[in-house]
């Protein structure tokens, strides 16, 4: 299971990393032509919350920092793909709809599975004192 979770939690990393940093490439004007029900510094702001989501799918569980974070990202961008799976609904055909539909679904599993199937060890913060440890096994 850890093996899955990795796997799908580096492709989404990958997927919110990419669109996330094209709400900065591209023209405000240009984003707003494609939602015209949406501001630009709205989708700037998404733009951020990708970017953020996407690293803490992965930074925290591969530094062993704070992994509890990757659950969080993971919810947070949870409720992210429900809004963009309304709005696909909304502004376009149904089939719009269907690759936020999944990526959510997708981070809903790594959500649920880094928080209670799977979730990422913690950092010992404690040195381990080797000569401690070569004197109790002799």
């Amino acid at each position: 299971m850890n093996v899955a979770l990795w796997i799908v939690q580096a492709l989404l990393a990958a997927l919110f990393l990419f669109a996330g940093s094209m709400k900065f490439i591209m023209p405000i004007e240009e984003m707003t032509k494609q939602m015209p029900s949406m501001p630009g510094w709205f989708l700037r702001f998404i733009g951020v919350v990708e970017i953020l989501g996407g690293l803490g799918l992965i930074l925290p569980g591969l530094l062993r920092i704070k992994p509890r974070l990757t659950p969080l990202a993971a919810a947070g961008l949870v409720v992210i793909m429900i809004g963009a799976t309304v709005i696909g609904f909304v502004i376009g055909p149904a089939s719009g709809a269907l690759i936020p539909l999944v990526a959510g679904v997708l981070a809903a599993f790594v959500a649920y599975g880094r928080w209670r199937v799977a979730p990422h060890p913690e950092k010992s913060s404690r040195p381990v004192d080797r000569m401690a440890s070569r004197s109790t096994q002799r």
